[in-house]
């Protein structure tokens, strides 16, 4: 999975998710080289649901279904 910035260059490379102690942990990249291991705990999770509207979940659903983007 790529995560891109707005001009489309790729931010972080995910090359693995995995759950470890009650943690989401995510392998991957930073800029193509820099490897790194992202920790996201439970409270973090809730504060990022926190940020999401109904009409925003709306919007990812309508996003994930259409497959391919552009």
């Amino acid at each position: 999975m790529r995560l891109t910035t707005t001009d489309h260059s790729e931010m972080m490379q995910v090359s693995s998710i995995r759950v470890e102690n009650g943690n989401v942990i995510l392998n991957g990249t930073i800029m193509g080289a820099m490897p790194i291991q992202a920790l996201l705990t439970g409270t973090e999770m809730r504060k990022g649901w926190g940020m999401v509207s109904l009409g925003t979940m709306w919007q990812i659903l309508r996003v994930f279904m259409r497959g391919k983007g552009a």
